[in-house]
């Protein structure tokens, strides 16, 4: 039995209902930080800042785990954030359109004051169709993009944007399943989901990476 309260950092309702896949009680503290990109700042360092600075606004009880997470999607060494209005989101999604580009994902779990915060990034190789742009229009027009990294979402089942994907799924919609399951049972909690099968049948998906994600956990 887990002892330990469990805090969600935020208020994406994608990487909601996937931590709800756990099957263990969380509740939810969303953060609200600057989210700019510092000038010297790499993609890799850029995202695991985010992703501890979310989990660090509010004080953590002792009886509390607070997950936090950030996802970016990064083109030729640019980032290319939450679009602004519809004209940026055409902007983007022309950018991301036949290429292939990384979203990578950080996570921090923080354990309470003066406790080391263990973290994880999760990146992806993802190639977009060469999708038209009236398809561009017709998503955009939905809004379905305003909270998006890269003003996309993978999973969307209308505009479809994906062509071929290489690592994690559950990544490009926010949160790693197999790296979020990886850091939570280190942490002690007592995690008994078939993480691997309940994302791919969440997804409609097959995965052949998740034995090679968990296998450090499965052998413990």
């Amino acid at each position: 039995m887990n002892t330990k309260k469990l805090i969600l950092a935020s208020a994406s309702p994608r990487r909601n209902e996937l931590l709800g896949l756990f099957g263990i009680p969380f509740s939810k503290r969303p953060a609200d930080i600057d989210e700019r990109k510092l000038s010297f700042e790499s993609p890799w360092d850029y995202v695991q800042r985010m992703a501890f600075e979310k989990g660090s606004v509010h004080p953590i009880g002792k009886d509390e785990i607070v997950l936090s997470a950030d996802t970016i999607v990064e083109l030729d060494g640019v980032v290319l954030g939450k679009p602004t209005d519809d004209r940026d989101a055409d902007r983007i999604l022309k950018l991301l359109r036949a290429k292939t580009h990384r979203v990578y994902t950080a996570l921090s779990l923080h354990l309470g004051v003066d406790r080391e915060v263990p973290g994880d990034i999760c990146e992806s190789l993802v190639t977009m169709r060469e999708y038209s742009d009236d398809e561009i229009r017709d998503y955009i027009s939905r809004g379905d993009y305003a909270d998006k990294a890269g003003g996309y979402a993978i999973q969307d089942p209308y505009f479809r944007p994906m062509a071929e994907i290489q690592g994690c799924y559950s990544n490009v919609m926010g949160l790693p399943l197999c790296s979020t399951f990886r850091l939570l049972k280190k942490a002690g909690l007592s995690l008994d989901a078939d993480i691997a099968d309940f994302c791919q049948r969440y997804n409609h998906i097959s995965c052949t990476i998740h034995p090679e994600l968990l296998r450090d956990v499965n052998d413990e």
